[in-house]
């Protein structure tokens, strides 16, 4: 399977690195000579130097013979142009191009993929609102995903140094849970991922990753130790793009919300687009501005401006003086652990959610959906089973899956069933599987027999 990438930044390097590492031949086009030399040092990828907007470049780097096309870099008109040329030059591919002004996608919706022939267009900040308003509903959670058009919930959790179930194998984990339907798909543990199976015992700080249906999400969240009411004060600190888009999703609730915004003419600008929201003007670096604001009353405080360490700094100012929860925003992948290090705990990235809307269109088979866990440990995949895939047809616990993968759920019509030895996979059913970053590529084969694309 080939792929061209154009854009060598986070989102292209972190895509190219993984697909590299499951043998697709990729190739990555970029202006800069430094971070091609930097992904061919840690990946064994082909690089181009050059601008993907150059249809000469593109032609070089074997655009006609590419089964899918990739123009993620952070410039939105050089990712257009790139599209444009792509369909001309091999119109039969899959394109998916990284666009974040709205200008360009809600001017006549639908215009930029029909002409340009685009599958998907990816905006990082729209995805990433998605996630926060996930997290917002789950408040003890640390990372919330939606499977299977959210008929599956998928829900990352600690396991506190008071949890009764601290210590106990998942087998009797189980038994306590007297008969909720759910499944630990993943444990990460010091950062180390662990597909668990029924001896593995839980420890204090282990982080669980928790799926069930979503009739029995609260009760399993609740047997979890997850007890914790939706906030109703919120303050966003950082009145950008996301910062806007998220006001405007909250506010049409019944919350209590604040955004705060250090440049005076974007207070102005904001003001005028909120209705409900309250806009303050000044820097959330500032403690006494924070305090000002009775920050110890809020149940969450958002840090959410385009600069990540102004925003770890909000965070650990605002958990200082008494916030309750944290949400903060970090672009760059290298500081992802070291935020989560210093109990920043809940961390979102929109570069990992631009990530995760790509990855679908590069699997093989009937990939429906593909998540990451955790940056780039594991990942979740949800797909349609064929009638000549190995895992069709027998009892689980019979299909010899690969090991570091972990059937999660089965989907049958519109009813969700959450996965056990005993269970049988049909033709035609959504499965979701958990697997480590390594066991992908066996999974893939598993669920797309029928695909011989590399």
């Amino acid at each position: 399977m080939k792929l061209i990438i154009v854009g060598a930044g986070e989102v292209g390097f972190h895509i190219a690195h993984r697909l590299a590492q499951e043998n697709k031949d990729v190739v990555v086009v970029d202006k800069n000579p430094e971070a091609l030399r930097r992904l061919m040092e840690l990946s064994d990828v082909q690089t181009l130097e050059g601008s993907g907007s150059d249809p000469r470049i593109l032609q070089a780097a074997g655009i006609e013979e590419a089964q899918t096309f990739l123009a993620v870099t952070d410039a939105d008109e050089t990712n257009l142009i790139a599209s444009f040329y792509a369909n001309i030059l091999a119109p039969h591919i899959k394109k998916l191009a990284r666009i974040r002004n709205e200008a360009y996608t809600h001017f006549l919706p639908g215009l930029l993929e029909k002409h340009l022939n685009l599958d998907k267009i990816i905006n990082p900040d729209e995805e990433l609102v998605h996630t926060i308003e996930r997290l917002i509903a789950v408040p003890d959670a640390e990372d919330v995903r939606e499977l299977a058009a959210g008929r599956i919930q998928l829900v990352a959790v600690r396991v506190p140094a008071e949890s009764p179930l601290k210590g106990k194998s998942l087998i009797e984990v189980g038994r306590m849970a007297d008969g909720l339907p759910y499944i630990i798909g993943a444990v990460f543990r010091n950062e180390t991922l662990i597909v668990p199976t029924g001896k593995d015992v839980l420890l204090a700080g282990d982080l669980l990753y928790v799926a069930s249906d979503k009739d029995h999400i609260g009760k399993v969240l609740a047997f979890f130790g997850c007890r914790g009411k939706p906030p109703e004060n919120i303050l966003i600190i950082g009145g950008g793009d996301i910062g806007l888009r998220l006001a405007r999703r909250l506010e049409s609730r019944a919350l209590h919300v604040r955004v705060l915004e250090k440049d005076r003419a974007r207070c102005e600008r904001l003001s005028e687009v909120l209705h409900r929201t309250i806009v303050l003007h000044g820097d959330g670096t500032d403690q006494a501005i924070l305090m000002e604001e009775n920050i110890a009353q809020m149940d969450l405080v958002l840090s959410l401006t385009g600069d990540e360490e102004t925003n770890i700094v909000c965070s650990l100012l605002s958990q200082r003086l008494g916030a309750r929860r944290l949400i903060t925003r970090i672009s760059k992948f290298a500081y992802m652990p070291i935020a989560q290090a210093i109990g920043l705990g809940r961390v979102v990235n929109p570069r990992l959610s631009a990530i995760n809307s790509i990855l679908q269109y590069v699997r093989r088979g009937k990939i429906v959906s593909a998540v990451s866990l955790k940056g780039e440990e594991a990942e979740v995949l949800e797909a349609e089973a064929i009638a000549d895939s190995p895992i069709v047809g027998r009892p689980l616990k019979d299909a010899k899956f690969p090991r570091g993968a972990l059937v999660l759920a089965v989907v049958r019509g519109a009813k969700p069933t959450i996965a056990t030895g005993q269970t049988v996979i049909l033709p035609g059913d959504r499965v979701v599987v958990l697997c480590a970053r390594k066991a992908v590529p066996q999974v893939e084969k598993r669920l797309s027999v029928q695909v011989r694309l590399s």
